[in-house]
Order: C-alpha cells, then sequence, then structure tokens
C-alpha cells in the first residue's frame, strides 16, 4: 500500500490504474496494486485520533470541508455512479457530471499558506447526500477536539438543514456586517470592454492572396 501511495504521488498522469506498477518505486508486480487495495483496510477512526493528538495546541482550531466529484462517465460497471455537480470552466454548460461524490473535512493549522490535513475523506453513497455525510463527519471529528473549533465552508452548505445539523457542535458565526458601498459624490469611469478574441485562419488567407 505504501508503495501505491508512492507511485500515485510521484506520477503527473495516469491513464489505467495498472500503469502505476510501471513506476519506478512501486517494487511488486502489476498484480499486487490491485491485492494492496483489496487486503487494506485503514482505521480511518483511529488514524484522525492519531492525527489530532500531533496537532501543536492552538487557541482556536479551525476545520474546513468540501464535497468534490470523481467523474467516471466511462465506468459503466462502477456501482453506484450518480450525478454529482462539478463546476464547468466554461458559461452555458451544465455544472454536471457522472461519477461518485467524497466528502472532506480538513483542519487548517496554519494562518498562511496553502496546507491542510485531512482528517475524513469519504464516498458519499447514493443512500445520503452531501450536507449529511458533511454534518456527521464534523460532528465526529469534535467528539475528540479538546475544545469547539471555527468550520469554514462554501455556499453549497449555507441551508438550514446544515446549520440545523451543526449548530451545537461547532463555534457561533460571525456576522458579516454590512458594506459601505461606493463613497457618495466619487465618479464612477467604466472600465474599458474588450471583445473575446478568435483564432482562426483569415488572416493566413489574405496573405496568400496577396502573394497569388
Amino acid at each position: 500500500m505504501f508503495d501505491l501511495m508512492d507511485a500515485v504521488l510521484v506520477t503527473r498522469s495516469v491513464y489505467s490504474f495498472v500503469e502505476l506498477s510501471l513506476s519506478p518505486v512501486f517494487r511488486r508486480r502489476w498484480s499486487s496494486i490491485y491485492e494492496a487495495l483489496e487486503d487494506s483496510n485503514p482505521p480511518r477512526e483511529e488514524l484522525m485520533q492519531l492525527y489530532i493528538k500531533q496537532l501543536p495546541q492552538t487557541e482556536q482550531l479551525v476545520l474546513a470541508g468540501d464535497h468534490t466529484a470523481w467523474p467516471r462517465l466511462e465506468a459503466v460497471t462502477l456501482k453506484e455512479r450518480t450525478y454529482e455537480h462539478q463546476t464547468q470552466p466554461m458559461s452555458g454548460t451544465k455544472p454536471v457530471t457522472l461519477g461518485q461524490g467524497y466528502s472532506t473535512i480538513s483542519i487548517i493549522p496554519e494562518t498562511k499558506g496553502s496546507w491542510a490535513l485531512p482528517l475524513l475523506h469519504e464516498r458519499i453513497t447514493s443512500f445520503s447526500n452531501p450536507i449529511e455525510k458533511a454534518a456527521s463527519q464534523l460532528r465526529l471529528v469534535c467528539q475528540h477536539l479538546p475544545t469547539r473549533p471555527m468550520t469554514l465552508w462554501d455556499a453549497e452548505y449555507g441551508c438550514a438543514s446544515f446549520v440545523k445539523q451543526t449548530a451545537d457542535i461547532a463555534a457561533d458565526p460571525k456576522p458579516r456586517g454590512k458594506s459601505p458601498g461606493w463613497p457618495q459624490g466619487q465618479p464612477r469611469n467604466r472600465r474599458i470592454r474588450y471583445p473575446t478574441v478568435k483564432k482562426g485562419t483569415l488572416k493566413q488567407k489574405k496573405q496568400l492572396s496577396k502573394s497569388a
């Protein structure tokens, strides 16, 4: 399992699972990658408790949670594929993909930087939803924390259902306040709008006609 994890970390792109056996850090035969997953069952809750014990003592613990989709569009033999929300890079397309959803809750130990420690990372089954899974994960994590944490979530969790399920286990949210708005009497200058450049062969055709 450790060799398999090393292979995942050092391999830039993987087009099939069996390609990981070709990694120089994977020192076993190709069939071992399947055996590692079949035989391993990491104690997730025990590992989470171990991570929490290693954390430095701070006045305020900060947790962050999110729901991420793993697209599996062509995996017709995969059980429990569901329609999952996924942000699209361009407007006009539906923010939906076909695959499996995962819920992750991490601890943010630093005020600066992007490093975080995942405490729980679990698949959202077809019998659950991101709100229920996140609430249960947060409740489980908070049972082992010395103090009530501050939690960070995106707009997906800004609903009454999530607030009701987590109101008694996280710190009270701070009010956002009201923006002062644009200063009265200050003139506004309209920003310049630029058209989108469409690449094509029009320029080449003009050059060919001139040379002819």
